[in-house]
């Protein structure tokens, strides 16, 4: 499969409050082909999830609105087939065990090389 295809189709929801952060993350999963829908905040991150189906989702945990963690738990019921990469500064143990029992596929430690997020998601998707 060639690199510029590898995300082909995929709809991600990137939920970061830095505007640079998510532009980059952004623009290297559409540099895969995948189809981005970007906010910053996690109550628009949640109207999101209820009106479109992504087919992941890349998540901060320290949002506006409402916190990664409520985000991640309320995406279970609202997009139960999206899995779920949190990307985050917060290096805690306790933060990522949490955030993978509440079904988290990956938990990547900011700075994230952007081919390292976009490994996480293409093995998130299946790809």
């Amino acid at each position: 499969m060639s690199a510029a295809g590898r995300l082909a189709g995929a709809r991600v929801l990137v939920v970061d409050d830095d505007a640079d952060i998510r532009a980059a993350m952004g623009l290297a999963l559409r540099a895969e082909g995948a189809v981005t829908d970007e906010v910053a905040d996690g109550s628009v991150a949640m109207h999101h999830l209820r009106s479109e189906t992504p087919d992941a989702v890349v998540l901060d945990l320290m949002l506006p609105g409402q916190s990664g963690f409520t985000v991640l738990e309320r995406c279970r019921t609202a997009a139960p087939n999206a899995p779920v990469v949190m990307v985050t500064a917060n290096r805690g143990t306790r933060h990522a065990e949490l955030a993978r029992s509440l079904g988290a596929a990956a938990y990547l430690v900011k700075p994230v090389p952007l081919a390292t997020l976009v490994d996480a998601v293409a093995k998130a998707v299946g790809r």
